[in-house]
């Protein structure tokens, strides 16, 4: 692919040296360059084709790094990635020792903060504009804003501290979705102002005009501006960001790098904090994505050109028998409610929207809301399924200790998602819910397969279980050796019980297919091994502990942060009934997530075959020298 203007592009200076014609034929590159890449690689597409023209226009009228730019989320950062000399890097982009497909600093100057959850660059923003005051720095701060992180409160906590900060620029780059649509008032809101160009139309207008006039055509003009606000509320009525403290300015053709760059230089004369309203188009340039946003938003770098539909169901993954099942609960029992953040199509809800409309809720990238909303529903008497990725939940700590599990109220937290994620890194590893959820008392469940998924979705919804629980499932389908065990109706399962064996593997979730692995491994060498799957993680049960309490050495392996997990819980009820064996915890250490395969992260981590075997092999030598 011939991109010579790209291909000389090292740094955001380079970009500033282009003529006009040049910058329009460099966005073109881009998103060739862009479409080809991650289609082969896998990543965000359809949020960077959108932000191209955007990305370039900042990189001309500001000065990274002295000035700071920082997305929100993310995902939107690929232009910029490449306009700072990052091209290279797009070979093995979200691979293990590739780039990120984050913002991140260890990776460049340019990028000024670590962004994978949403709705926090007006905080960080605002942050960042104080410090670069409080120590006499120069330059701008400028937060570029997603339409759907606008469904979430940090963004409404950040514009109620903004005070009159001079150097704080806010771009909305509003494309009307987020992952899927965005819902809810603050879209209506955004729609309103695309709607409505009247005014902008008309100011236009005047200001043309009145330049021309000579003598008295000035005054007028900055009259003009002096009584904008006026004119604003006539044709809207409403200047929510003016309200805030905001300059307001837009919306603007967000595909018009011309425009954009002109109106951006033009607005850094004056005093923050400013706020540009750029309308984009998700998926910009690449027809699929145009037509399908939500389905390209991510691509796994498969079948490039097909459009999916994201109506129909996708190919079977835990989250799609998850959302078909929990229709199936809720034809039964019409007190069964569905809750999502923003992701009805990652978490399989679709189906139950479609279904049961009218108590199907996507209240937009706003979990701490969605905890709470979940918990009040519980409290009249309606049981509430909170669906939401393992790395999301931890947004809303608070709210689960404080609405749901002091009052004990019926929510059923749908975890996907649940441990180790490929190419995200370490902004998406679902690694952290077992060890909080278990800290505060909630009742968890990690089933290994689809069947088991099915069965203990609809045993928590029952009558028999009250107070919140939780069940938590990985990205992606079934492993063929897991399937195959089906579901007993169990908490736990006895995989390979070796009446000789001196030591047990215990483990749950993916992760048991490497557990068991690692047993079959042992058994083939002559070393007996029993294998133990948990599908109730916490609390323990009397039989599982006394089950496994009479093993010389206990493995326990588990896609979950190591201090406080699930290990560490075991390890201490042991020690408590008097237990006195070599206990060995393979778990997750957060200083090694990266960006790679689940594969490559666990040989990382030593939850692999290989390193279990070892690890059992080194402890019973240790016993038997004893």
């Amino acid at each position: 692919m011939d991109t010579p203007l790209l291909d000389a592009i090292t740094g955001p200076e380079d970009v500033k040296q282009l003529s006009e014609t040049q910058v329009v034929q460099l966005c073109e590159e881009i998103r060739c360059f862009l479409v080809d890449s991650v289609l082969r690689t896998g990543g965000h597409l359809a949020s960077n084709l959108g932000t191209i023209e955007l990305t370039v226009a900042l990189h001309r009228a500001l000065n990274s790094p002295q000035d700071k730019i920082v997305f929100d989320v993310g995902h939107q950062c690929y232009t910029h990635k490449l306009l700072t000399g990052r091209k290279a890097g797009f070979a093995h982009l979200r691979q293990l020792d590739g780039i990120s497909g984050f913002p991140n600093p260890r990776e460049s100057v340019h990028d000024s903060f670590i962004a994978g959850h949403g709705n926090t660059a007006l905080s960080l923003a605002i942050g960042m504009a104080w410090a670069k005051k409080l120590k006499g720095e120069p330059g701008w701060v400028v937060a570029v804003i997603g339409d759907g992180a606008f469904t979430g409160g940090m963004v409404y906590e950040g514009m109620n501290n903004i005070a009159s900060l001079n150097n704080l620029m806010v771009i909305l780059n509003d494309n009307k979705m987020s992952i899927s649509k965005n819902v809810g008032a603050m879209a209506r809101y955004l729609t309103h102002l695309r709607a409505n160009p009247k005014y902008f139309r008309m100011n236009r207008h005047l200001s043309d005009t009145l330049s021309e006039i000579p003598v008295v055509g000035p005054p007028l003009r900055a009259f003009l501006r002096r009584t904008k606000t006026i004119i604003r509320r006539s044709m809207y009525d409403s200047t929510m960001f003016e309200d805030m403290g905001f300059q307001y300015l837009g919306p603007l053709d967000g595909h018009n790098v011309r425009e954009l760059e002109q109106t951006m230089r033009n607005i850094m004369v004056r005093s923050g904090p400013l706020f540009l309203h750029v309308v984009t188009t998700k998926g910009k340039g690449y027809q699929p994505a145009e037509e399908n946003p939500g389905e390209y938003h991510g691509v796994s770098g498969a079948k490039p050109g097909v459009i999916p539909d994201p109506e129909v169901a996708a190919p079977a993954s835990f989250s799609t028998i998850f959302g078909k099942a929990l229709c199936e609960a809720a034809a039964a029992n019409s007190k069964i409610c569905a809750i999502t953040a923003a992701m009805k199509y990652g978490t399989g809800l679709q189906f139950f929207g479609h279904a049961y409309p009218n108590r199907f809720f996507d209240v937009g990238m706003a979990e701490q809301h969605e905890i709470t909303f979940a918990a009040g529903l519980a409290s009249q008497g309606m049981i509430p399924v909170a669906a939401i990725y393992s790395t999301f939940l931890q947004r809303a700590y608070d709210q689960i200790i404080h609405d749901v599990e002091l009052l004990k109220v019926k929510v059923l937290f749908a975890i996907d998602r649940a441990g180790l994620v490929p190419a995200d890194g370490e902004t998406h590893q679902g690694v952290y819910d077992p060890a909080f959820l278990s800290q505060i008392g909630i009742p968890t469940y990690s089933p290994s397969n689809y069947a088991e998924l099915r069965y203990w979705l609809i045993k928590l919804l029952g009558q028999d279980f009250t107070g919140p629980q939780a069940i938590r499932y990985p990205r992606g389908g079934e492993a063929d050796v897991l399937a195959q065990y089906g579901c007993t109706g169990r908490e736990y399962d006895f995989l390979i019980n070796s009446p000789e064996a001196r030591a047990v593997l215990v483990s749950y979730g993916s992760e048991v297919e490497d557990v068991l692995a690692a047993g079959s491994h042992l058994e083939a060498r002559g070393i007996p091994c029993s294998v133990c799957k948990l599908v109730k993680i916490f609390p323990f049960t009397d039989d599982f502990l006394h089950d496994i309490e009479r093993f010389d050495v206990i493995l326990f392996a588990e896609e979950c942060v190591q201090r406080g997990g699930i290990g560490e819980q075991l390890v201490s009820c042991l020690a408590e009934r008097g237990w006195h064996g070599t206990f060995i915890h393979r778990a997750v250490d957060n200083n090694k997530l990266t960006h790679a395969t689940v594969p490559q992260m666990k040989k990382i981590l030593g939850l692999d075959e290989e390193h279990l075997v070892q690890d059992v092999e080194k402890a019973l030598t240790e016993k038997k020298e004893q």
